[in-house]
């Protein structure tokens, strides 16, 4: 396998979350605004990429990932998602304080050794925020969860994930007193603005906003 930089490889796996988002292909300026980068930057690395055979770039038309640099995106993720675990089951760290040092360690190049972490942890299959861990052969499971904001009222679900991974956002959701596994009963529907009360297990009922509601990710309790 070639080798690819610290900045290609954070390129393949932002492209590989956006890719997720929709069937479309990847506008520059959406990868811009996720690297924190101009546009004009933005063209010459997926033309690099381009020439590594890891994405189809044509100028004005978007970007998508060619299966070589989905396998390397895939590779990243394995390894910042096993990170993570190692750092807050290992180490004491909470969820919302992994993140950017995995963002470092993702990048150590020893299939060896993210092996090794792989068995050392267990095998998990989700990280600490709930997200899919790839399998060795980059095999991304498929998860049919919905959002908060989509369940209805009267219904009970079960906390499966995030999607929104902030330190702030992370920090308010165990504030609340919701982590994985949590069991969240939808008390009311608010229809102005479609806040919720929800009771979390046994605990008295929350008031959530909307926002909050569409970054969790549930399953519904039958």
């Amino acid at each position: 396998m070639q080798i690819t930089s610290f900045t290609e490889e954070n390129y393949l796996k932002i492209i590989y979350k956006l890719s997720a988002e929709t069937d479309a292909d990847i506008s520059t300026n959406a990868v811009a605004e996720l690297t924190q980068t101009k546009a004009a930057s933005v063209s010459d690395m997926l033309r690099k990429l381009s020439e590594k055979h890891l994405v189809n770039y044509q100028k004005y038309q978007g970007v998508r990932l060619t299966e070589a640099g989905e396998q390397v995106a895939l590779k990243v993720i394995r390894k910042h998602r096993l990170w993570e675990v190692f750092l807050v089951e290992k180490l004491g760290f909470n969820w919302d304080e992994v993140h950017d040092i995995a963002e470092q360690l993702e990048h150590i190049d020893s299939e060896e050794l993210v092996e090794k972490l792989d068995e050392f942890l267990g095998f998990p299959k989700f990280d600490p925020h709930g997200d899919p861990i790839p399998d060795p052969n980059g095999r991304m499971p498929k998860l049919t969860y919905q959002n908060l904001s989509e369940v209805k009222q009267g219904e009970r679900v079960l906390m499966m994930g995030v999607s929104e991974h902030s330190s702030a956002f992370l920090q308010y959701v165990a504030k609340l007193g919701i982590s994985l596994g949590s069991e969240l009963y939808i008390l009311e529907i608010n229809d102005f603005d479609k806040s919720l009360s929800v009771q979390i297990a046994q605990a008295n009922p929350q008031f959530m906003s909307h926002e909050v509601a569409k970054n969790l990710l549930v399953k519904v309790v039958k």
